[in-house]
């Protein structure tokens, strides 16, 4: 009787066994087809974006500065789809080209060509707006202009998006101010004012209400992105190191 239950036992660990290691196969498989289906739809982006990098020559400042960022765009993609070995991972090599496809379309438009079909919406874009005005402001000594065209003042162009927990309207831009943060991932202390100055009141950005309605929607935005990330951003109020540094994220 023993030996019959210990066979029993035998039988249904082997199964268990079977089972499990077939699921996990099964599991492991589908994503691999799903990182295969990723890798293939951020290639085609790439691939356009290369075919356009290659074939323009800006021929004034704005597109010349435009298709800069553009090929930057399609250097950083191309390393981040070699590097990738889950779909986060090759949809945020898809978004880095598509960021250099919006940069080509603006160098089209500022060399009066056609831009060509529309594009994906970028991560944060429709929340961040677009500028609709002319804005020009005295920033720590420098004067940084807005402007939803282009110009010989306002050559450098940014698509939209989030920069560092806080809304970014598109438009054509003095300078691109927005590149320390985008690098160190935080806002200087006086960023705030800059963003009240440059967006406060736009109709068509996210800062049409004013500051209280940009900070309401960077810290949903960013709370919600911290969950799902597991940490907590909230939006530029960077809680990490036991170094509470309020940055009012959303604005």
């Amino acid at each position: 009787m023993d030996g019959v239950l210990l066979v029993l036992v035998l039988v249904a660990v082997v199964v268990l066994g079977a089972v499990v290691y077939g699921a996990m196969k099964t599991s492991a498989q589908r994503n691999a087809v799903a990182l295969a289906d990723a890798k293939a739809d951020a290639r085609r982006v790439i691939d356009r974006l290369g075919g356009q990098v290659l074939n323009l020559t800006g021929t004034d400042e704005a597109s010349k500065q435009a298709l800069a960022d553009a090929a930057e765009r399609y250097t950083a993609a191309g390393s981040q789809i070699e590097q990738a070995t889950t779909v986060k991972q090759a949809q945020l090599a898809k978004e880095s080209a598509l960021e250099g496809l919006y940069y080509v379309r603006a160098a089209r438009l500022a060399m009066g060509m056609d831009p060509g079909p529309d594009l994906e919406p970028l991560a944060g874009q429709r929340q961040a707006g677009v500028v609709t005005e002319e804005r020009r402001v005295n920033f720590e000594g420098r004067e940084i202009e807005a402007s939803p065209t282009p110009s010989k003042r306002t050559p450098n162009y940014f698509p939209g998006g989030r920069v560092a927990g806080r809304p970014i309207p598109a438009g054509w831009y003095s300078e691109p101010w927005w590149k320390p943060a985008l690098v160190a991932g935080a806002w200087g202390v006086g960023s705030v004012l800059l963003f009240d100055a440059l967006f406060s009141g736009m109709h068509g950005t996210g800062y049409e209400q004013g500051l209280a309605q940009g900070f309401d929607q960077g810290f949903d935005q960013g709370y919600e992105q911290g969950l799902e990330a597991g940490g907590a951003d909230f939006g530029g109020a960077d809680f990490g190191g036991g170094d509470f540094d309020l940055d009012f994220g959303g604005f």
